[in-house]
């Protein structure tokens, strides 16, 4: 979600630190940070946290307690006064379990018409296309509050007796809508949508997109808007069986509070009243059962369990205190009452999580982990599968992993991948032959003289799923054979197989077979743990093979020839390697290949041939003969 820096200061009274000081603080306490630019934030928040983090007000309410910035006031904590109540609307909802709660305020006389300066400003710098007045603020307070909010144009509705009647239904089967963005949408049975009553017509898609008919035009006088809440699972089907996802049902999807709802409410008609003018009329407030608030019991010294801390009752309070989260305790036990919008408080785990996260877990001090009070029960495949590829990483072989999908196969998915591989693979020579003659292409930028890999996965094969070992090797003269390497594995882990296909650049061994006749050990072996780690950036262009051979002085030490051969050809020289040599009549042959590749561009055959010429050059003036 994009954060406006210059918005999250409405909040505070205090000046804020630079953007990137605050995508730090989120970084190490909440949410990664997924780019900064003028001013603006990209937050990424997690799922367990959308019910009250996507919102400037979120975002806020965790910059304070984890800056320890006091707000100036939350939105959230005023008692929302949904008065008068309105006698010009009613509200119907047919599923309740789907539509916990539904808002309808009435307002007459609104002027529709361009926002203003600040209002345009803050939408515009996340990214939001300004409409008019009154669509702005009903945006603007879902970016504002995390309750996502819709207006109709009343006079587009049908009233009866000066009445508007609006209902909360599922779709007809067949029924149809055209929505805001002028396309027009198939609806099932099980969507709902909110209907005029009266017209008994569709006009809003539940939690997902509002109808064409009933928007808001330069010519709207009369609106009626809406705040509710609708069940997440409800909007994520529909919103996927639509193609069809917004920022109000993403924020639906994560479920929000219906509490919410009266806070987001008060705030829109407030602010089109100012921005928009009118009259408010009143309120239609339909919530058959209240929302319940959580009550979660932990103590200090569960929280300093879990995280290996030891910290004290002061120390939970004071997170308690800067989280804004009313509490009582008795000694080391705390008992928390959730607010309304901090729906993933749930166990005394979750607290704990909260106070090792603004506390900093970069505090909880380093711990072994304890000896386990048994040993492990070997796992027969997945001990197997770790000594294959001890052996054949040892032996030059590189993993893979390749796609379970084919073109053909004898077991079809239900939900395909693509319309090209809708079928479980039946084998893994396809894929595997597919992976070794991609990287044969790659060979020389990589460095090796022969490609070996080998992938240990699964197959669909005779009605039944079983597991396998893939090897493909390079065909090179007198090289090693996938065949030669399979022999050697078999007879290293003691186990026999039958026919294995020799002169086959890809064969397939039956994990099974060999798991089975496998000498499985009583624990697993105790490997030390690597301290090895090593990262280089790669080109995304492509290089350019060049040999050069010639001959040298008896006793010319290839090192020293290598090193001037990298200073003639330049930083352009991605890999240089000494791939012969042989002696003859007291000279001695070195053949080098040189692979030229740029990170900025693709190289010509031009810039590769001056740079060989450099080479040549070179090795001349030290009197060597170019072959």
């Amino acid at each position: 979600m994009k954060i406006s820096r210059s918005w999250l200061q409405t909040f505070f009274k205090d000046p804020l630190p630079e953007a990137k000081t605050l995508a730090d603080a989120l970084t190490f306490h909440a949410f990664e940070i997924e780019s900064i630019e003028n001013d603006v934030l990209d937050v990424k928040v997690t799922p367990n946290r959308g019910h009250d983090c996507l919102s400037h007000r979120g975002i806020a309410k965790e910059l304070s307690a984890i800056l320890k910035l006091p707000l100036m006031s939350d939105p959230l904590r005023t008692e929302p006064r949904l008065e008068p109540i309105s006698n010009s609307i009613s509200v119907a909802l047919e599923s309740p379990a789907r539509s916990p709660r539904y808002i309808a305020a009435y307002i007459r006389g609104v002027q529709v018409g361009p926002s203003p300066a600040w209002l345009r400003d803050s939408l515009e710098a996340i990214g939001q296309r300004s409409i008019n007045n009154v669509v702005d603020a009903t945006n603007y307070i879902m970016f504002h509050t995390g309750q996502p909010l819709h207006a109709f144009d009343a006079g587009q509705l049908r009233a009866r007796e000066g009445t508007y009647a609006i209902a909360v239904r599922h779709a007809r089967v067949g029924e149809t809508m055209v929505a805001l963005d002028d396309k027009e949408y198939d609806l099932t049975d099980s969507m709902l949508v909110i209907a005029d009553e009266h017209a008994d017509v569709a006009i809003g898609i539940a939690g997902v997109k509002g109808g064409k008919p009933a928007g808001i035009s330069e010519v709207t006088k009369d609106i009626i808007i809406e705040s509710a809440n609708f069940d997440g699972v409800s909007v994520r089907r529909t919103a996927a069986a639509l193609r069809l996802r917004t920022d109000a049902s993403s924020r639906f999807e994560q479920v929000i509070a219906p509490e919410l709802a009266g806070e987001g409410m008060r705030a829109v008609v407030d602010l089109i009243l100012n921005v928009a003018a009118g009259k408010l009329e009143g309120f239609v407030d339909a919530y058959p059962v209240a929302q319940t608030r959580a009550t979660v019991s932990f103590t200090t010294e569960r929280v300093n369990a879990l995280l290996g801390t030891s910290l004290g009752e002061k120390d939970v309070v004071d997170v308690l205190t800067r989280l804004d989260l009313a509490h009582t305790s008795t000694g080391s036990e705390f008992q928390v009452h959730a607010p309304f919008e901090r729906l993933d408080l749930v166990i005394p785990e979750d607290l704990v999580e909260e106070v090792g996260r603004i506390t900093g877990y970069d505090s909880v001090p380093t711990q072994p982990l304890p000896p386990l009070a048994e040993k492990p029960v070997v796992n027969r495949f997945f001990y197997l599968s770790e000594r294959i590829r001890e052996f054949l990483i040892e032996r030059g072989f590189s993993e893979v992993y390749t796609s379970v999908f084919a073109e053909e196969g004898e077991r079809a998915v239900a939900n395909k991948v693509d319309s090209v591989r809708p079928f479980l693979r039946r084998d893994l020579l396809a894929s595997v032959r597919d992976a070794l003659e991609r990287n044969q292409r790659n060979k020389d930028l990589l460095g090796e003289r022969q490609v070996r890999i080998f992938e240990i996965g699964t197959r669909w094969k005779d009605g039944k799923e079983s597991r396998v070992l893939a090897l493909g090797v390079e065909k090179i003269k007198k090289a090693e054979t996938a065949a030669d390497v399979a022999d050697v594995l078999v007879k290293h882990l003691g186990v026999s197989l039958g026919e294995i296909g020799a002169g086959e650049e890809v064969i397939e061994l039956p994990l099974e077979d060999m798991a089975e006749a496998f000498q499985l050990p009583s624990a697993y072996d105790e490997l030390p743990s690597s301290e090895a780690s090593r990262y280089e950036p790669y080109s995304r262009y492509p290089f350019i093979v060049r040999d050069v051979a010639f001959w040298t002085p008896s006793g010319t030490d290839a090192a020293d020839v290598a090193e001037l051969v990298r200073e003639r050809a330049g930083e352009l020289a991605k890999r240089i390697d000494l791939f012969d040599r042989f002696e003859k009549e007291g000279r001695v042959s070195l053949a080098f290949r040189i692979v030229f590749q740029s990170f900025d561009k693709t190289l010509t055959d031009f810039e590769a041939s001056e740079r060989m010429e450099s080479i040549y050059a070179g090795l001349k003036e030290k009197g060597y003969e170019i072959r």
